[in-house]
C-alpha cells in the first residue's frame, strides 16, 4: 500500500490523458484535486466508482474540486470508458505506471484465491497547495462521493 500519508506533499506527476493532453500536478495549483486510482476501465467496480463521481460532479465543481482518474489503461481504452459512461472528467492513461508508482498504489493483490500484481483502488484528496489532505484506501464504489466529501 501507499507509503504516502495525510500531510505529505503530493508527488509531482506528468502524464497524458485520454486525448493526449499532458497533465501535471502544477496544473492544479490553487485548486482542490481528487485523484482516484482504479484497476481497469470498464470493469464493474471501476464503472460503479466512476459513475458515482460523475453523478455528483456538479457538487464537486461547486466545492472547487477537479477530478482525475488514473489507471494503466491505454488512452483509447480510457476514451472509450469516458464515452460509454458519459464521464465529465479526464482519465490519465498511465501505461508506464509512473504516476501509479509515484503514489505507491501498485502491488500484490488477491482475488478469488489468486495472487497477482495490480493497482490498489485508492483515492487521494489534494489541497490547493499540493498537500494530501485525505487518502481513501477502502473505497466503497457506490458511496465514493460520500467518502470524499464526508
Amino acid at each position: 500500500m501507499t507509503p504516502l500519508k495525510i500531510g505529505d506533499k503530493a508527488p509531482n506527476f506528468k502524464t497524458l490523458d485520454q486525448n493526449g493532453t499532458m497533465h501535471q500536478l502544477s496544473d492544479y495549483k490553487n485548486k482542490k484535486l481528487v485523484l482516484f486510482f482504479y484497476p481497469k476501465a470498464s470493469t464493474p467496480g471501476c464503472t460503479t466508482e466512476a459513475c458515482n463521481l460523475r453523478d455528483n460532479y456538479k457538487r464537486f465543481q461547486s466545492l472547487g474540486y477537479k477530478i482525475l482518474g488514473v489507471s494503466a489503461d491505454s488512452a483509447k481504452r480510457q476514451q472509450n470508458f469516458i464515452l460509454k459512461n458519459n464521464l465529465p472528467f479526464n482519465l490519465l492513461a498511465d501505461e508506464d505506471k509512473k504516476v501509479i508508482n509515484a503514489f505507491g498504489v501498485w502491488g500484490a493483490k488477491k482475488f478469488m484465491g489468486r495472487e497477482y500484481e495490480g493497482i490498489h483502488r485508492t483515492t487521494f484528496v489534494i489541497d490547493e497547495k499540493g498537500i494530501i489532505e485525505d487518502i481513501i484506501l477502502k473505497v466503497k464504489t457506490k458511496e465514493h462521493t460520500l467518502q470524499i466529501l464526508k
